[in-house]
């Protein structure tokens, strides 16, 4: 474990983020970079995920998230703080 602050963020993900592949992507991104947290699909066509972890591996995860998997094409995430959930895995959840 580093030194480095751990923070969180809820991210809404926007455009052509369903269908893509765009969960299974996250996971697997966030998984790489040590994150615990969240994504789902959301009912109005957007992603949602909940990012926790050490500050450098959320923003690059929020950078990536900015183009996602090949198939996607994001028109914008919009990120708010968050509680941090604590240490744990990354998981897909069911859409809401």
């Amino acid at each position: 474990m580093t030194d480095e602050t751990r923070k969180a963020v809820l991210a809404r993900i926007n455009g052509r983020v369903q269908g893509v592949w765009y969960r299974g992507w996250t996971v697997e991104t966030a998984r790489a970079l040590g994150l615990s947290g969240w994504v789902r699909n959301r009912a109005d066509g957007s992603v949602e995920a909940l990012f926790a972890g050490p500050e450098g591996a959320v923003d690059r995860m929020l950078a990536a998230c900015q183009d996602g998997p090949p198939s996607a094409r994001v028109s914008g995430v919009a990120v708010s703080a968050a509680d941090d959930p604590g240490p744990g895995g990354f998981e897909q959840r069911a859409t809401s």
